[in-house]
């Protein structure tokens, strides 16, 4: 049971973040991915910092952060090879 809440927390969390940055989602699959990769992404960084979270709400707050840093990351390499 608890996969199917990775999955659907890396869903939302890949909708917020896209919305948040772009404006817009990318889509089921790559709202998947984004969300997944930022979930270990962000429970990396809190880890540095020291945040540990054990609720679901706290592990989507997680997630979107670091769909936002992943999201930051693909943009600003994006930009630098465009030039």
């Amino acid at each position: 049971m608890s996969f199917i809440w990775y999955i659907i927390i890396g869903i939302v969390a890949g909708a917020v973040a896209g919305k948040l940055m772009r404006g817009g989602g990318f889509g089921l699959i790559v709202n998947l991915v984004v969300g997944i990769i930022g979930g270990v992404l962000g429970g990396w960084l809190f880890g540095l910092i020291g945040i540990t979270t054990s609720s679901i709400i706290g592990n989507l707050i997680t997630a979107v952060v670091g769909a936002i840093f992943l999201l930051w990351i693909v943009g600003l390499l994006s930009r630098s090879t465009n030039r």
